[in-house]
């Protein structure tokens, strides 16, 4: 017998099938890990197929040396997906096993835990000398019931130990123990639904994509419960998806006060331990539904009756890093595979996905109101070039502080939002313009002050804080844009007695910080949340009776044809923090742009009107949907090889101009826009193609790319960020 295996490296090399001899004695699956000979080195593989022939010389194969596990850690299906992966993105295939398997179970880093326990012997005649205090006490204490092992030769010592299993009269007990992610329950909170809501779960029934757009405070999340417990019902499993570990606190709540231990956490802020436990758990069949960020897509459930991609637009579930692919992808993938609905829900859908629901591809479900009956918070716009003529220079317009003073009158809550962490976005100098930049990136440092230093949020290397210019040695150095650090300082002035909470990368980096700072926030009256596009969205918070949106205008004049998209999304996002319970709320929002057509529909929650003038534009200019956009990477630490490598390719490439004619709607080659990370050069080429015949420009284009060169070139369709 033979099998086909992927070897267990990330080099392009080694992306293709190579075959080992099957050794009588050795009892294989397909989908195991094994140990295999490798020129002079033993690797890991992937048994992807077992056969009777083989295509080469048999004296040629060297024999498999061993598996790693009894069982096959790859199951079928997911071989299927990594196929169907490696043609969509045109990936490495060990890369895309890969997401497949917990990183520290590939490492052999992280294993089941076991613990040992003591016991009497049941129906023992226990004797002991007077001399055998320890022995005695031992005795004393496990006729109580068992205790661990490590606590009784803590106290004890072994010897004592020893001896009394030798008299048989103790045994050892191995258990093995389930490291669990910490989890509040809410408890079984369960609501009357209204007919919005009873409609929805009643429609959700056939094999097919579904796009729930509900208004923020709709109750989508009811509607996920009820969809869910009707799969379980069924004899089905579930994954539910959120776009930021910062909201599966909530949902984990939720989920696990009603369906108990049938719920598994998968996400990167987990332990090694918690991962594979919580991986292991859900591959045995023990829990039923896989709730996580992106990465939960992959969870190892069979029998899949329903998949959810809650906040479906969020750029998040676009994989940025090698592996590069869409979640969106892969579940649809999951979805035909299993023959079960795909549930994609937003208050703010994409585009393309709307899109695609008004041309009939896939069922639109609305639910235009909030669950409570209550309006949409108004939204005020705050002109900040006016706030500047009046002689306010400040962060917050006198809208936003007199509101926010009103708020801790009443001792209620407000959620400051700015999309930016650190204290400033850069230190520039004023004498002659000298802007302190990363070694390794070609990009501004982040000033932190809680540290006092200076950031790269690219490769996180740090730096001194800057006293003076290191160019002119001027001591006129100014910040730039505000950032979080800054918001709260300000607001600490103005508000000394009030409790201000910070959540971002930099304060949530540690282990279930995402939940204290939530639980704190929660309980805490008046307090303020100032954050990210983490406190943007899902939360719930029945006294926050004010979001104030400190620099609207930030994700709004990027570089990016979705930039008007991301801008709506986040706005209309944030501003259903505000009102979700009995309390009125309100929305400070504060620009420089007031008069942008982007700002006149967030105002006034108006998607359908928002979608129709954005894709009339996307159509005029020929931008997704109505065409689809390459992104070719490629980075190398030698920028001359780099540039080399890109005039090649490009050359072959600019050819299909003459063949495919005006399909190709642009094409060029470039520097990226941000030239260096982590010391590599970066350049790129761009492509925009029409759909008519998008698929083939591409496989030609990943043809010519593979001839030219063996080196890692990233691809990326419909980039989420150009930079």
């Amino acid at each position: 017998m033979f099998a086909e295996i992927i070897i267990d490296q990330d080099a392009k090399a080694l992306d293709r099938v190579f075959e080992y001899i099957i050794p009588d004695y050795l009892n294989l699956s397909v989908g195991m890990r094994v140990y295999i000979p490798f020129g002079k080195r033993i690797m890991q593989g992937y048994v992807i197929k077992i056969k009777d022939n083989c295509n080469y010389d048999r004296s040629k194969l060297k024999e498999i040396i061993s598996k790693i596990e009894d069982f096959s850690a790859i199951k079928k299906e997911m071989l299927e997906l990594m196929q169907f992966m490696a043609e969509k993105n045109h990936l490495k295939l060990a890369s895309i096993l890969r997401l497949f398997l917990p990183a520290e179970m590939r490492e052999g880093k992280v294993k089941e835990l076991f613990k040992t326990f003591y016991s009497l012997v049941n129906g023992a005649e226990i004797k002991l000398s007077k001399a055998a205090k320890k022995q005695e006490e031992i005795v004393n204490l496990l006729s109580g019931g068992r205790v661990a092992a490590v606590e009784l030769a803590e106290k004890y010592g072994y010897a004592p130990l020893k001896a009394l299993r030798e008299k048989g009269y103790i045994k050892k007990e191995v258990e093995e123990v389930k490291r669990s992610p910490f989890v509040i329950l809410n408890g079984d909170k369960r609501v009357e639904l209204n007919d919005c809501q009873k409609k929805a779960i009643e429609t959700i029934i056939e094999d097919k994509t579904y796009l729930l757009h509900g208004v923020t405070g709709s109750g989508k999340t009811e509607i996920y419960m009820n969809l869910i417990e009707r799969t379980l019902e069924n004899g089905k499993n579930a994954i539910m998806l959120v776009p930021e570990i910062s909201l599966t606190p909530q949902i984990m709540s939720n989920f696990k006060g009603r369906f108990g231990e049938a719920v598994a956490l998968l996400h990167s802020g987990l332990s090694a331990g918690e991962r594979f436990d919580e991986w292991k758990r859900l591959f045995s069949g023990e829990a039923k539904i896989a709730i996580g960020a992106r990465s939960a897509i992959f969870a190892p459930l069979e029998n899949l009756g329903m998949i959810i991609i809650d906040e479906e637009h969020e750029s998040s579930y676009i994989s940025e890093s090698n592996p590069r692919y869409d979640t969106h992808d892969v579940a649809e993938f999951r979805a035909r595979y299993n023959s079960c609905p795909l549930v994609l829900g937003s208050a703010t859908p994409s585009i393309e996905n709307y899109q695609r629901a008004v041309d009939g591809e896939i069922q639109l479900i609305e639910l235009p109101v909030r669950a409570n009956g209550k309006a949409m918070p108004p939204v005020q716009i705050v002109d900040m070039m006016e706030e500047l003529r009046r002689g306010n220079s400040g962060i917050f317009s006198n809208q936003l502080i007199a509101d926010l003073y009103n708020v801790v009158s009443n001792k209620k809550q407000a959620m400051i939002f700015i999309n930016r962490r650190g204290f400033s976005s850069f230190m520039k100098c004023k004498e002659c313009g000298y802007i302190a930049k990363c070694s390794d990136c070609d990009v501004s440092l982040v000033y932190h002050k809680e540290d006092n230093r200076l950031k790269c949020h690219y490769c996180g290397k740090q730096y001194k804080y800057l006293a003076r210019c290191p160019s002119c040695h001027s001591e006129h150095v100014k910040y730039g844009a505000v950032g979080t650090q800054q918001i709260v300082a300000k607001l600490q002035e103005l508000f000394p007695n009030v409790k201000i909470l910070r959540m971002d990368n930099d304060t949530t980096s540690t282990k279930n910080a995402h939940q204290k700072i939530l639980n704190e926030f929660k309980v805490t009256k008046p307090s303020i949340l100032v954050g990210t596009q983490m406190i943007a969205k899902g939360h719930d918070f029945e006294d926050v009776i004010l979001v104030g949106i400190v620099d609207a205008d930030q994700s709004l004049y990027q570089s990016d044809y979705r930039s008007t998209e991301k801008t709506f999304q986040l706005i209309t996002q944030v501003a259903g923090r505000a009102g979700r319970s009995v309390n009125d709320g309100k929305v400070v929002l504060q620009t420089y742009s007031p008069r942008h057509y982007v700002y006149k529909f967030a105002s006034n929650y108006d998607y359908k009107g928002f979608y129709r003038k954005e894709i009339n534009i996307r159509q005029t200019a020929q931008f997704p949907p109505y065409s689809r956009i390459l992104r070719i990477l490629f980075s190398d630490f030698d920028e001359n090889h780099v540039r080399e490598l890109l005039k090649m390719c490009y050359t072959d490439i600019e050819k299909l101009r003459q063949v495919y004619k005006s399909d190709i709607i642009y094409l060029d080659a470039m520097k990226s826009p941000i030239k260096r990370i982590q010391d590599k050069y970066r350049y790129q080429i761009m492509a925009r193609f029409k759909l008519e015949n998008a698929d083939k420009i591409e496989k030609e284009i990943f043809d010519i790319v593979d001839r030219t060169t063996k080196n890692s070139v990233f691809f990326e369709i419909n980039p989420q960020n150009l930079s």
